[in-house]
């Protein structure tokens, strides 16, 4: 069972800057998609940016400009730089994972315990 771990986030004041990372114990055989989603208290879990396999790099319009992803494979690791936060990026920041962990796996999605971002006005 692959585990993903979360690491950064915290508190910060509007304007600020935090980084996330994921780390993925083990390297599946193909991964489709690695990335971040968020969810605000009261709201649905969204995307918040995430990496496709064809090296695409998917951001959620509220986001665009001000975070920038980046995935290391020889690290299993995915990066999340935040910046020019606002107070309405506060949420539990989960890391995803999706793909094949062997090659006759069926497609399964991974998923972090979820991270905490508190941005203040």
């Amino acid at each position: 069972q692959v585990q993903l771990t979360e690491s950064g986030g915290g508190l910060m004041q509007a304007g600020g800057s935090l980084s996330l990372s994921c780390a993925a114990s083990e390297k599946l055989f193909f991964i489709v998609a690695m990335g971040w989603y968020r969810q605000a208290p009261g709201k649905q879990r969204e995307l918040v940016a995430r990496t496709t396999s064809g090296g695409i790099s998917d951001f959620a319009d509220s986001v665009k400009g001000r975070f920038t992803l980046y995935r290391d494979d020889a690290k299993n690791t995915v990066y999340l730089q935040m910046n020019s936060l606002k107070p309405e990026d506060t949420g539990v920041y989960y890391c995803n994972l999706g793909g094949l962990y062997r090659a006759n796996s069926r497609y399964a999605d991974y998923w972090g315990r979820g991270t905490q971002v508190t941005v203040s006005s």
